[in-house]
């Protein structure tokens, strides 16, 4: 692809690109957020500030992040907390299931905060997250989002028994900017995560996510996406970081709805299954709908 031409639609005063706006809350998301509320249970949407959230609320739909609000680690473009957490909630799995139902969610994702402090990293009550959705919600479709878990078989194993449909880990940023982005993770071990699910479970589906704007060239994109795509990630989605607040890092060029097209088309054009590219693209933003794709083949 070569390498990226000179930065635009660089950042001045704080604003944002036309095609970066997104529609003022409404009453329609009212229904959503009682069911978040009454559940208890966090969700990424409002913890990592998701810019999608006024539009998925007002259709029902949430992205329920599990083992609680508050991560061990400290990444430079995520907006949850970091910090020392608590245990696990033992009632969690149900109150999840519970809510799920109560939105009627045929796609359920589940994603969490990584949790270092457990010995296993919290893949046992991941588990039973699903288990517990799949035995509530038996004909809905489940994708989980969990942390690297330090690809440690064991711990990957457990959660791929409980049979989600959809094994998602991003990969988040281009490797030579993930020691600083992403200092407690691991590009090469990302990687091995999606291998080490498709030696597990060959019929389980991959996926991966990865933020542009962060200083990368086409190069390291480019290279990014082999790298996926050679560790056995089926669905990639490919969108633009958004900096959550003055501390993290920083915006360093706003990609086009042109841009992200031809992204797209070039990611297709390597062999994933399914791709979802644009500006407000995130690994859960109309998953099912991606994930639908690679069942039917487009």
């Amino acid at each position: 692809m070569g390498e990226m031409a000179a930065p635009v639609n660089k950042i001045r005063t704080g604003r944002l690109p036309p095609w970066l706006k997104r529609p003022r809350p409404d009453t329609a998301m009212l229904a959503t957020r009682a069911v978040v509320e009454a559940s208890g249970v966090a969700t990424v949407c409002e913890e990592a500030r998701c810019p999608n959230v006024t539009e998925c609320w007002s259709h029902r739909t949430a992205t329920f992040m599990i083992l609680g609000d508050t991560c061990t680690r400290t990444c430079r473009f995520c907006a949850v907390k970091s910090g020392r957490p608590s245990p696990p909630a033992p009632d969690e799995p149900q109150r999840l299931a519970e809510a799920a139902a109560r939105l009627g969610l045929r796609h359920v994702v589940i994603t969490s905060v990584s949790r270092d402090d457990l010995e296993d990293e919290g893949a046992s009550h991941f588990a039973a997250c699903v288990q517990e959705v799949r035995a509530r919600l038996p004909e809905s479709t489940i994708e989980v989002l969990p942390a690297d878990f330090h690809a440690r078989q064991g711990c990957i194993s457990a959660l791929c028994k409980a049979r989600p449909d959809v094994y998602n880990h991003n990969i988040e940023t281009v490797e030579r900017l993930t020691p600083q982005v992403r200092s407690q993770a691991d590009y090469r071990r990302s990687l091995r995560v999606l291998q080490l699910v498709r030696q597990i479970d060959a019929s389980m589906t991959t996926k991966s996510g990865l933020m542009i704007g962060m200083g990368e060239t086409n190069d390291e994109i480019e290279r990014t996406l082999k790298d996926l795509h050679d560790a056995g990630c089926q669905i990639v989605t490919i969108g633009q970081y958004l900096q959550p607040s003055k501390e993290h890092w920083p915006v360093a060029r706003y990609y086009t709805p042109e841009e992200f097209g031809a992204l797209a088309a070039r990611a297709k054009s390597m062999g994933f299954k399914a791709v979802a590219a644009g500006p407000f693209v995130r690994s859960s933003y109309n998953a099912g709908e991606v994930f639908s794709a690679t069942v039917i083949g487009l």
